[in-house]
């Protein structure tokens, strides 16, 4: 493999032959008004960044990804049939949930990490990862919700995410936290439906909070339109094995499907 991270490359050359998409389609062919997105599930780094010079093990931290989020979307749309998408790169490449003129959308340090690849970008290495990795992720998530509205429905956007159980030496209790802003519907009914179960925790926007900022996706392709939507973190080390994530996709599932079925959630928010 060649280290590509000093060397101008011509946007046709970005994708090597093995590297995959920008994003995935999880139940393409289901048509539903509810779609799931995972903006931080992917690991993939292209070939012609050379692993932006870092070893494995910091790959396989929370700087990268979302550990055991992409796992806990795919469950989740099989078991609720509906349509999901995953971005497939890692946000160290390029963060899909950030705007574009974002400084954090590309980072050049992250938790104390310098990350080598992204060091002293130009506005050209910028714009090339994003048309090749952030746009066409976006643009996907709306061509999705468009279609939806062409059939004169509603679309309800659930986005997956996952958070470290300790940060900056504070230990995080809750097990799950959902996310809100002005429109509240769907974050106060999933939150009601999951306190059922008294073995979970539920942070009502915690451990992040919904109201600033939630997250270009969310902000961009939900909000301006009124179109329902939450955003669920899920504590990593729940979900950082495949039998974590089929029993939290379970209890999770479970709850959204009780959510789900109130059609009356799922209409637009007139603020």
């Amino acid at each position: 493999m060649t280290n590509r991270l000093d060397i101008k490359f011509n946007p046709r050359e970005f994708f090597g032959l093995d590297d995959p998409p920008p994003f995935s389609v999880i139940n393409p062919d289901i048509i539903s008004d509810t779609l799931l997105v995972c903006d931080h599930g992917g690991v993939e780094i292209p070939a012609a960044l050379g692993g932006l010079g870092l070893n494995a093990a910091i790959l396989a931290r929370h700087i990268s990804h979302d550990i055991g989020a992409a796992d806990v979307t795919r469950l989740l749309s099989r078991r609720l049939g509906v349509p999901g998408i995953l971005f497939n790169y890692s946000r160290l490449v390029i963060d899909p949930n950030r705007r574009p003129d974002d400084p954090t959308v590309i980072r050049e340090i992250s938790d104390g990490i310098v990350i080598p690849g992204n060091r002293s970008l130009d506005a050209i290495d910028r714009e090339e990862r994003y048309d090749a990795l952030h746009r066409p992720y976006q643009n996907a998530i709306g061509s999705t919700l468009e279609r939806v509205e062409e059939r004169g429905n509603t679309p309800a956007v659930i986005s997956i995410h996952s958070f470290t159980p300790v940060m900056k030496g504070y230990e995080r209790p809750w097990h799950v936290g959902v996310l809100t802003n002005v429109d509240r519907r769907m974050g106060d009914a999933l939150m009601a439906a999951l306190s059922v179960n008294k073995n979970i925790c539920v942070g009502d926007n915690l451990p992040y909070s919904g109201m600033s900022p939630y997250g270009y996706t969310i902000e961009t392709q939900a909000v301006p339109k009124g179109f329902p939507n939450v955003l669920i973190e899920l504590r990593q080390d729940l979900i950082d094995t495949h039998h974590g994530a089929v029993e939290w996709a379970s209890w999770i599932g479970e709850a959204l499907e009780q959510v789900l079925r109130d059609r009356s959630l799922l209409t637009r928010f007139e603020a």
